[in-house]
């Protein structure tokens, strides 16, 4: 079963300084029929104005995961790590028992664009840990690279949960095929371009539940990012 979330039904609110648009039920935004998918709990895409941002504040019992798109996105935490989230660089921060953090705009001149991606964990209480994990364009080019998984495979960054992130970066008229298991869930999230997968066609925001599908096919009919969550 494939099930389309366009990407013109998401939440969108204009703060001026921030322009977001959930997928998920999140602050404002009342989804009664869009909480959660699997352990998919946010996925928000955000535009944050030059040297504007998201000043000190907490998380708990959460893994959160942020991929910029462009620009740079400027974070400093509680534990102590700080450091400047460019495109191709996946950071996941594990909530846990509690961690503050502050994330602003690294520049004065262009905006940033990232997506801000919540996951369930495992288990409540964990031990808040932060993590950063840097690939090339190559990694990416035609093909899906994991950049988040449960054990660190193939040096993508940890994360408290039985899920795996790949992204992809499809040039215009290349395809992608990958067989699936037809017991776990999967979201595909079109970031930027316009694709089919299995025969839909999905443009830039739009997302593609699927469940008990044996097989994805992606074609890619402009330049596109694609990101991938492998769910329970």
């Amino acid at each position: 079963m494939m099930t389309l979330r366009p990407a013109a039904e998401r939440g969108a609110f204009d703060f001026g300084w921030l322009d977001t648009r959930h997928s998920f039920a999140f602050g404002e935004y009342f989804a009664p029929d869009h909480v959660r998918f699997s352990d998919l709990r946010v996925l928000n895409e955000d535009r944050v104005q030059p040297g504007k941002g998201f000043g000190t504040h907490g998380h708990k019992d959460m893994e959160i995961l942020t991929w910029v798109l462009e620009g740079g996105l400027e974070h400093q935490d509680s534990l102590g790590s700080k450091g400047v989230i460019r495109p191709l660089q996946a950071q996941v921060m594990s909530a846990g028992t509690g961690i503050r953090h502050a994330e602003m705009n690294a520049s004065a001149r262009e905006p940033v664009h990232f997506l801000q991606i919540w996951l369930l964990p495992e288990a409540e209480g964990l031990a808040p840990r932060y993590g950063q994990v840097e690939f090339t364009a190559e990694d990416l080019k035609d093909r899906w690279r994991l950049i988040a998984s449960r054990d660190g495979a193939e040096g993508s960054a940890h994360l408290h949960q039985d899920a795996r992130i790949f992204v992809t970066r499809l040039g215009k008229d290349q395809a992608l095929s990958r067989d699936l298991d037809a017991t776990r869930r999967y979201w595909v999230q079109v970031a930027r371009g316009t694709v089919t997968t299995n025969g839909l066609p999905l443009a830039s925001g739009d997302g593609l539940a699927l469940s008990s599908e044996a097989h994805l096919d992606l074609v890619a009919t402009t330049d596109s990012e694609v990101l991938l969550f492998d769910l329970r």
